[in-house]
């Protein structure tokens, strides 16, 4: 097989002001969304997948693919991969759409503003039309298409190589000696953290010093009590983050933090604290996505992978949202350019996404693509992952999905004050909007 990672790219950077252009002969380029490119575009010498460096999931799977089920593919279209930084890809793609020169395959830069941008301009490959065409739709999970499709301007435009859901995992063991049910309502995960707390443990381990496991959190709750499209409004210019009933779920975790829920250090504590913290029995809960699974069934794991449940943020009483609705992501997933989708690409993509999602789970990873080899075993928890994925056909996004890099940034940065009440819930909220507000 032939790979080069390290391969000089055939395009060079451009300067800042050159690619500011660059973004807008993008826009100019074309126009009416994707294209399902037909099939009609020759055959190109390799199948070039220009990804993020820092990816280092992806490229495994695809070599595996290539040298096995997919070798028949590989013969005829060797896959090349081309790596760059990821503070550089979003640059590169838009120089290469612009020259007419973007790869058959390429991953999303790090702003999904801009995916939705390439769709638009009709570079990107519309997937619903082209997996349908190969017969082979139904191998892509509709819980990643649906985070897809929120993602990137409301199309399938981009591929699920990498897909997390979120929610809370809990400690089976500590859970069954206090005979707490799994939680289903707001209400009754406050019972639960109260009882944890009286009992010596942190009820719900977070990192303060990230602030987005804290965030989440706010997210979680405007998502059951308002809908899917809580944040989507905001987005849109149709609500605002200080609007009353926004404001009530960042006091609803504020108020987490004042019963001291979080435990006492959790402004200080970072990602893998706050996980060694529930992964050694010291908390009850921790919200998360999926990725925590490689250290749930890592041997750091001191209470057991056996001992961790999975169960999605609890219903509100009268509000609007589902339980059935998981906060997800995509990771930087990938694309087809429409321009260069040939007969080839097409068997490509095919035998792609026919095969991804088995081998990504034989490699240890749980993706958007379906994976139906029942030979494969897996931890008991990873299972639940596994299907909760596969059976979910919506999702939602999370606190920051849809801002800017300053409401990003501040509210990271201010959601440890939003619990220890050094900021008020208007005032945290107001910080963001404001923020929002400035573009």
């Amino acid at each position: 097989m032939s790979t080069a990672t390290s391969r000089r790219l055939r395009k060079p950077l451009l300067s800042t002001l050159a690619l500011a252009g660059a973004g807008v002969l993008i826009l100019a380029g074309c126009s009416g969304g994707g294209s399902d490119g037909g099939g009609s575009a020759e055959d190109p010498a390799t199948l070039e997948f220009l990804k993020n460096a820092e990816n280092t999931t992806t490229e495994p799977i695809l070599q595996a693919l290539a040298d096995g089920v997919c070798s028949d593919q590989e013969e005829a279209m060797p896959l090349e991969i081309n790596s760059i930084p990821q503070a550089d890809l979003d640059a590169q793609v838009q120089l290469l759409a612009t020259q007419d020169g973007l790869p058959p395959m390429f991953s999303a830069g790090g702003n999904p503003a801009e995916g939705a941008k390439l769709w638009d301009a009709g570079y990107l490959l519309d997937f619903d039309k082209a997996l349908t065409d190969l017969d082979v739709r139904d191998k892509v999970s509709d819980g990643a298409v649906s985070t897809i499709e929120k993602l990137y301007g409301g199309a399938f435009n981009f591929l699920p190589f990498q897909y997390n859901i979120e929610g809370i995992f809990y400690n089976k063991a500590i859970f069954e000696e206090n005979g707490w049910a799994v939680p289903e309502t707001w209400d009754d995960l406050l019972t639960v953290a109260a009882e944890a707390k009286a009992a010596g443990l942190t009820p719900f381990a977070a990192s303060g010093e990230q602030g987005w496991p804290l965030t989440r959190l706010v997210s979680g709750y405007l998502f059951r009590t308002l809908g899917a499209d809580a944040l989507q409004k905001v987005a849109d210019g149709d609500a605002k983050l200080t609007d009353p009933d926004y404001v009530a779920a960042a006091q609803a975790i504020a108020d987490l933090g004042a019963q001291g829920y979080f435990g006492d250090n959790v402004a200080s504590l970072d990602y893998d604290a706050a996980s060694n913290e529930f992964l050694t029995g010291k908390a009850a809960m921790i919200y998360m996505g999926s990725w925590l699974l490689g250290n749930i069934n890592s041997d750091a794991n001191q209470i057991g992978a056996d001992n961790v449940g999975f169960m999605p943020f609890p219903a509100v009483d009268g509000g609007a949202g589902s339980i059935e609705e998981y906060p997800s992501n995509v990771g930087l997933p990938a694309t087809f350019g429409a321009k260069t989708y040939s007969p080839g690409v097409g068997d490509w993509l095919k035998c792609i996404t026919e095969n991804y999602g088995n081998e990504a789970l034989k490699q240890g990873q749980i993706t958007g693509f379906v994976a139906d080899d029942t030979s494969i075993a897996l931890p008991a928890i990873s299972q639940t992952i596994k299907d909760t994925i596969d059976t979910s056909t919506d999702s939602v996004l999370w606190f920051e999905a849809l801002f800017n890099a300053k409401a990003s940034s501040i509210s990271s940065t201010n959601a440890a004050l939003l619990v220890t009440g050094q900021m008020t819930p208007e005032e945290f909220m107001t910080a963001v909007q404001d923020a929002l507000d400035e573009g």
